[in-house]
């Protein structure tokens, strides 16, 4: 399982990496990169295969997304699954924001039925008014800058502590900007906090006549809720590129109680679908990937726990990194730390989501046949997931 360090062959690399003395750094690797296998799925470039290649790796990628049960039985054996933006997103809002302020869905839907109805009643410019933007993340902040150049007034809110950019002004919550905006947009993760955050009560805080828009997740708005809004005349209209369920494949048969609602646009989730987004997406995805399984950095993780550690000086050969995935219930860091008691550990880090925990630790080792010894013990904790020993 543990091959030898060999401190001669240890590659030296110009990494990135944050608070380092020393610039020429380890270029950590599993033990065997041809052993790794990565799964790639939704219209992931050509790019992000070349990548995951080029680093060693065995890759199989679907066009399409996977239906849940043959999902299951492909993450089976890989050790990585990515999936397939944020200008083309953003971009797309804009858009949005435009059409729903002229009505212009239900106009072209009219003159395709032979329908002329020339109105302006309820059609405003976009100029000056209120873009709030819940969740202020890559999306979010190229939305803002966008909005702004139209004369927009742009609030946000998030969770973290992030520095505005512009003239945009954070919100002390999310009712304060579903108070004060015009226009509403959510760009958030898909996490069990997040699971209907918009839903009659948040609706019912939005300006009478004011919009919606939803591209991040389909569980991120209650459905039902939006309809009756919509339905109801509380909402002027709204756009939604994200559902609770998707079809899994192009054709008939989507169904949703958003269909037929007054001045309301539905995509079916377009947001990321441009050319440039489906190239930069593919280096992202596989620079990620690359940097995980051969780093153990997880930061800007979707749906995992976010951990990373300062490179190893090319100076220490004798360095490892144990990273472990592990059921994210107490006591587990108590037992890796009993195990990593009698050896000098340099640096670690641990954080958790949802029912998993990540651990990373750079431990020191001078005799490799410890190694062994460390990855053996750690694997035999009950909680263990998985662990990997990257030198």
């Amino acid at each position: 399982m543990v091959d030898t360090i060999k401190p001669g062959s240890v590659p030296i690399s110009r990494r990135d990496s944050f608070n380092t003395r020393d610039t020429r750094t380890r270029n950590l690797k599993p033990f065997n990169s041809g052993d790794i296998k990565i799964l790639l799925l939704e219209n992931v470039s050509a790019m992000a295969v070349d990548i995951l290649k080029k680093a060693g790796y065995q890759v199989e990628f679907h066009t399409k997304a996977l239906d849940k049960d043959t999902l299951i039985e492909k993450i089976k054996d890989v050790h990585a699954v990515g999936l397939s933006n944020s200008r083309s997103v953003a971009e797309l809002i804009i858009a949005e924001v435009i059409l729903l302020a002229r009505q212009l869905g239900d106009r072209s839907r009219e003159m395709h039925n032979g329908v002329w109805n020339k109105v302006s009643k309820a059609c405003y410019e976009i100029r000056g008014k209120t873009l709030g933007i819940v969740g202020y993340g890559h999306i979010g902040t190229q939305l803002g800058v966008l909005a702004e150049s139209l004369g927009m007034h742009v609030i946000w809110y998030d969770i973290l502590p992030v520095m505005p950019i512009g003239m945009s002004r954070a919100a002390g919550s999310l009712d304060e900007v579903l108070a004060e905006a015009d226009f509403v947009s959510c760009h958030v993760p898909e996490t069990p906090e997040t699971k209907n955050m918009i839903g009659k009560r948040e609706l019912a805080l939005m300006k009478p006549g004011s919009y919606l828009i939803n591209a991040s997740r389909g569980t991120v708005v209650d459905i039902d809720a939006l309809a009756a809004a919509l339905n109801s005349g509380h909402l002027a209209g709204a756009a939604v590129d994200v559902y609770p369920s998707e079809p899994l494949a192009n054709g008939p048969g989507f169904e949703s109680p958003l269909r037929n609602c007054p001045n309301t646009l539905l995509t079916p989730h377009i947001g990321g679908s441009t050319e440039e987004a489906q190239r930069m997406i593919g280096i992202e995805v596989a620079t990620s990937i690359v940097k995980y399984i051969n780093s153990g950095a997880s930061v800007n993780a979707v749906n995992f726990a976010e951990c990373d550690l300062r490179a190893i000086p090319s100076t220490d050969l004798t360095t490892v990194r144990i990273v472990n995935v592990h059921q994210n219930v107490p006591g587990v860091l108590r037992q890796i730390n009993n195990i990593l008691a009698d050896y000098n550990v340099n640096k670690q880090i641990s954080d958790s989501k949802g029912d998993v925990a990540y651990f990373m630790a750079d431990v020191t080792v001078n005799d490799p046949k410890e190694i062994n010894t460390i990855y053996e013990q750690v694997t035999a904790i009950q909680e263990n997931i998985i662990t990997r020993v990257l030198f």
